[in-house]
């Protein structure tokens, strides 16, 4: 390793500690560790225009990430986690800023959040973030044809439902097949049955086996999804692996497009953060991300990504 690499290595290093002591001395207060962790990640060759507002009623805004000079670019649709009661698109900037630089559109939309909506309510406003997405797709610089739903923890289990129960998506006269793929980064795919002390999760999903079912992607593989990347830590104890494992198998059971990577000592956050500058080594996350969006574009799209 010659000098330069091993300032850049120290550097990076120091940065990794920083914000670990961080969250240690914070305790969980989350959007001060985020902000530090976006403050590392400045990108070049990016434009984030203002917020869009797709959901007046509501008042939900999404975020645009899009490369300079992009055309007909694949985009990503990615919905955060934070147990389906907390988050925020701007926390997630990193998430964005590193797609983008690699030629990837991405949109980061908020959604409402238990107690104040349910099921219902933030799955709603999921399918219309895509929906809007779909619609302007060429506004954006991107193609209604090649988008990618990506999510994270509970933001996986949002997506996958987006993917697998056509119900959410039909109001919009979209299908899952009409997305290009989906990716899940240690999503909550099949978590029945809801132990009694999970309180806030029996008030969003239900307390009976068949308002529970409705929550679990895994129920809804019937062979017409769109290809799949699930990618999953296996020092998770936030979300059991077991979840990308028993999706992977109920969607090879339907002989669909379907890719699991098991990352070996890799927990629930390192997953994303991964995405980051300082955590990028942590997992291959990224690589695996872009080699998945490119080998499922539509055929004939020559546009490139860096």
């Amino acid at each position: 390793m010659n000098i330069l690499s091993r300032l850049h290595h120290r550097h990076a290093l120091s940065i990794r500690i920083a914000l670990i002591t961080v969250a240690l001395l914070l305790g969980g207060c989350r959007a001060t560790l985020f902000a530090g962790l976006n403050a590392t990640d400045h990108q070049a060759g990016i434009t984030v225009p203002p917020s869009v507002v797709f959901d007046a009623q509501h008042q939900l805004q999404l975020d645009i990430y899009r490369p300079q000079h992009a055309d007909h670019a694949p985009i990503v649709v990615f919905f955060y986690g934070g147990s389906w009661t907390h988050g925020e698109r701007a926390w997630y900037r990193f998430v964005g800023t590193t797609l983008a630089a690699h030629g990837v559109v991405t949109v980061i939309p908020d959604y409402r959040k238990y107690p104040q909506v349910k099921m219902d309510g933030f799955m709603q406003d999921a399918a219309k973030a895509v929906a809007w997405v779909h619609q302007h797709a060429t506004d954006i610089d991107g193609a209604p044809n090649d988008i990618f739903v990506m999510g994270h923890s509970a933001g996986g289990q949002i997506g996958a439902l987006l993917v697998t129960d056509p119900s959410w998506l039909a109001p919009y006269g979209l299908r899952p097949t009409d997305m290009a793929g989906f990716i899940g980064l240690a999503g909550c795919y099949d978590f029945m049955p809801i132990p009694a002390n999970e309180k806030e999760m029996l008030g969003m999903f239900g307390h009976d086996q068949a308002s529970q079912a409705r929550a679990q992607p895994v129920r809804f593989v019937s062979g017409h999804e769109p290809p799949m990347l699930l990618l999953q830590g296996e020092a998770d104890h936030e979300v059991d692996p077991s979840n990308a494992v028993s999706l992977t198998h109920a969607l090879q059971a339907k002989h669909d497009d379907v890719t699991l990577r098991l990352y070996p000592g890799v927990s629930h956050n390192a997953l994303v953060f991964a995405l980051s500058r300082p955590f990028h080594n942590d997992a291959p996350t990224l690589t695996d991300v872009l080699a998945f969006i490119r080998s499922h574009r539509p055929s004939g799209d020559v546009t490139t990504m860096p």
